[in-house]
C-alpha cells in the first residue's frame, strides 16, 4: 500500500526553460549583487554568462559523481566564479542570495499543469506528500512551494542543499522517510531523470517509482539510452494528472488503467 509520494522539483512539479535573456539577465543581477557588497569583476553579463556556462556545468558533473553538494560559498568561489579569486568567506553572507536567484532567475520555470489540483486530489485520498530535490539553494524550494500553492501539502522538503548529498545517493530519500515516519514499501517517487530520480528511489528500495516526461533533460540520461541494465520506472507518465489513477491502481483501488 502506497501511503505517500514524494516529489522532484525542477522537470516535476514544473518545468524548466532556458534562454539567452534570462541567462544575461540573471548574470546583470549577479554583477549588481556583487557590486552592492563591495566586489567589482573585471567582466560583463554576456561574458560572465559563458563563464557559468562552463563552470555550472562543470560543477553539476562533478557533484554527479560524487553525490555530494557543497556549501554555497565553496559553489560559488571554488567553481561557479573561481577566475576571479574570490574566498569563500568574502562571498558567504551573500551566497545564498546568489543560489537562489541562480535557479529563480537563470531560468523559467513554469508550473505544470493542474499542480495543484492534482496534489490536492491525491491530499484528499489520503496519500501524504513531501519533496526531495537536488538544488543549490536553501530557499527556492520553500519559496516556489508557497508561491504555487502547495506548501501546506507538504510535509517535508529535503534539498541537498540541507544534507550535502544528492539523489541518487540514497540516503537523501531515508531523510525524507524519516521526518515523515514513513516506510520504504510505502512510498513512491515522482521525477524526471533516469540518472537521478529513478535510479536513486531504485536505490532507496521505494514502493513505487514514477517518472515524467521531460524531453529537455534527456542529455543528463545518455549513459543509460539503450542499457538493457538502465533502471525502469514503474510507470511513466505525460502529466501530474495521471497520478491519482495509478496510485489508486497500485492501491488495489481500480481493475485498470491505460499505461
Amino acid at each position: 500500500m502506497i501511503k505517500a509520494l514524494l516529489f522532484d522539483l525542477g522537470g516535476t512539479l514544473h518545468t524548466v526553460e532556458h534562454s539567452r535573456k534570462s541567462r544575461l539577465d540573471f548574470c546583470a543581477h549577479l554583477l549588481r549583487i556583487l557590486e552592492e557588497h563591495g566586489i567589482f569583476l573585471d567582466t560583463d553579463a554576456e561574458k560572465l554568462n559563458g563563464i557559468l556556462a562552463v563552470n555550472g556545468e562543470e560543477y553539476k558533473h562533478w557533484s554527479e559523481k560524487s553525490l555530494r553538494e557543497l556549501p554555497q560559498p565553496e559553489i560559488w568561489s571554488r567553481w561557479y566564479l573561481r577566475e576571479f579569486g574570490l574566498a569563500p568567506e568574502t562571498l558567504a553572507p551573500f551566497a545564498e542570495e546568489l543560489s537562489f536567484y541562480y535557479d529563480r532567475e537563470r531560468v523559467v520555470n513554469t508550473p505544470r499543469p493542474r499542480l495543484r489540483e492534482t496534489l490536492l486530489t491525491l491530499h484528499g485520498m489520503g496519500i501524504r506528500m513531501g519533496v526531495v530535490s537536488n538544488i543549490i539553494s536553501t530557499t527556492l524550494v520553500p519559496y516556489v512551494l508557497a508561491e504555487y500553492g502547495i506548501d501546506g501539502l507538504m510535509e517535508c522538503v529535503v534539498m541537498s542543499s540541507s544534507t550535502g548529498i544528492r539523489k541518487p545517493d540514497p540516503r537523501i530519500f531515508e531523510t525524507a522517510m524519516q521526518e515523515m515516519g514513513i516506510t520504504a514499501p510505502e512510498t513512491g517517487y515522482v521525477g524526471d531523470t533516469i540518472s537521478r530520480d529513478v535510479l536513486g528511489a531504485a536505490n532507496a528500495g521505494l514502493g513505487l517509482n514514477i517518472r515524467i516526461d521531460n524531453p529537455s533533460i534527456a542529455h543528463r540520461d545518455a549513459a543509460f539510452l539503450g542499457r538493457p541494465d538502465a533502471p525502469k520506472a514503474d510507470f511513466v507518465i505525460h502529466e501530474l494528472d495521471e497520478l491519482p489513477a495509478i496510485i489508486r491502481k497500485v492501491n488495489g483501488q481500480l481493475p485498470h488503467i491505460k499505461e
